[in-house]
């Protein structure tokens, strides 16, 4: 398996190649040079594997230059109850025939940037090893891939870890999980600005090819081809947990900021998983809605990007979507170059009423948004009716979700994180505290750790070297 980049100025690399990088030189995204297909009888003997067996099925397709007998090993240590605190790592919560959870927050930041970024640590441990090598992780998060990356990350040999954070843009529970590591190798920044400030500071220094190469920087944001390569598993697993066979089909409701999650389960399906439709679930901050209804990609600027209370959405610059679009326009790095010229200044590009637009139904998938009030409603509702506590993003999924619902389609809305992240919604809509996992209780109230900074990539930089030392 090789891997090009979408812009079309790489040579072909494996899958160990771009396993530690983020942005490839040209500034596009790793992909597969195609994608692999599993055929009927590999399907149904995937089946009734356990979640690290097929973890290892799916990804030995993606990494074919790691040695079987070590990859397995790396998912066996990665899958394991002792980290998910469950046998079966992402269980399926049925609230009626045809309308499932996706269990995917059972690791240990509570949100589902673990199932990736878990293995992501183990990878980068083994392959840093055997290269006698060290690396710094630089990253931008709105919430939940920053705490996700640094418990994967933290005490690894080799690796720093440098996570920036809009200031007072999370939750105080994300923030806290976060700012009160004590690690010596995890790195806090808080930029005084939104996300997408974050986004831009890390593509900035990753443009930098001479302090990129000098301070080794290398990334754990959704644009890392092994996350998403990672996040494909779930897919297959929760089909399997909501099939009796592989002649029906599944649809996946999925909550959406960068594009990662959803576009995972684009893959998924390109090789072969039965999947009926892949409903997009956008916040108030609706640039991905706005592209699947009308074809229009207009990203905002930060003063336009809504904070809201599902925050991790609160993205208006989706970077793992050009990865779509090189699909959608069927691989043609030329086409993608050009409309992401247009991106990268501030600009906006238009596919409707062209031959790439009308693939998006090819594609299966459809879009909606969620406000406030709708993720509230929701909230009540799924608790009223079933019993059960839904946090904000995996409300903005249900909500979309059941208008796109089809009869006789199961329909599994993937849950994103656990309430406890977002509790001051919670309150208002249900008018009690959620429930706190064991070991998270004080979280809030331990010290922290960070350092606050303007949203300047040069200051970042500055930063950087002088923990470093290079």
């Amino acid at each position: 398996m090789r891997y090009v980049s979408t812009r079309g100025g790489m040579a072909p690399q494996t899958f160990t190649q771009i396993l530690l990088g983020g942005l490839c030189p040209d500034g596009g995204l790793a992909m597969p040079e195609s994608y692999p297909r599993v055929g009927a009888a590999e399907l149904a003997a995937w089946r009734s594997l356990s979640y690290a067996e097929l973890a290892f099925e799916v990804l030995r397709k993606f990494c074919d230059d790691i040695a079987a007998a070590d990859l397995k090993a790396l998912c066996a240590k990665t899958y394991t109850r002792a980290v998910f605190r469950t046998e079966a790592i992402t269980p399926v919560k049925t609230l009626e025939p045809g309308l499932h959870i996706l269990e995917l927050s059972n690791g240990p930041t509570l949100a589902f940037k673990d199932m990736a970024m878990q293995l992501l640590g183990n990878l980068f441990e083994y392959v840093l090893e055997k290269r006698g090598d060290s690396i710094n992780i630089l990253g931008a998060t709105s919430g939940d891939t920053g705490s996700s990356a640094e418990y994967a990350l933290r005490g690894k040999r080799g690796v720093n870890v440098f996570m920036l954070s809009p200031q007072d843009k999370m939750s105080p529970f994300q923030t806290a999980q976060m700012f009160s590591l004590q690690d010596a190798n995890i790195f806090n920044i808080a930029v005084r600005g939104v996300f997408d400030d974050c986004q831009d500071i890390v593509k900035a220094v990753n443009n930098d090819a001479a302090f990129k190469a000098r301070q080794r920087i290398g990334a754990v944001n959704s644009i890392n081809w092994a996350r998403v390569a990672a996040q494909i598993v779930y897919y297959f697993r929760g089909y399997f947990a909501v099939t009796k066979s592989n002649d029906e089909q599944a649809a996946f409701a999925v909550p959406s900021g960068n594009f990662g999650n959803i576009c995972a389960g684009h893959i998924a399906r390109m090789m072969g998983l039965p999947v009926a439709r892949l409903i997009l679930a956008t916040n108030e901050n609706d640039v991905l809605d706005e592209f699947f209804r009308s074809g229009r990609y207009r990203v905002r600027p930060s003063s336009q990007v809504a904070q809201t209370s599902s925050p991790s959405m609160d993205i208006s610059k989706a970077s793992n979507f050009e990865r779509f679009v090189y699909d959608l326009v069927g691989g043609d790095t030329a086409v993608v170059k050009q409309l992401w010229s247009k991106v990268d200044t501030g600009g906006e590009f238009n596919l409707a009423g062209t031959p790439y637009f009308a693939n998006v139904k090819e594609y299966g998938f459809v879009s909606g948004s969620s406000t406030h009030a709708d993720r509230l409603a929701t909230i009540r509702r799924v608790y009223k009716d079933y019993g059960v506590m839904i946090d904000t993003h995996t409300a903005d999924g249900v909500k979309v979700g059941l208008e796109h619902r089809q009869p006789g389609i199961p329909l599994v809305c993937m849950e994103t994180a656990l309430p406890v992240k977002f509790a001051a919604t919670i309150r208002e809509a249900l008018g009690r505290d959620p429930d706190y996992p064991p070991g998270c209780e004080n979280l809030e109230s331990l010290p922290q750790r960070f350092e606050v900074m303007d949203a300047d990539a040069g200051a970042v930089k500055d930063y950087i070297a002088r923990q470093t030392g290079l």
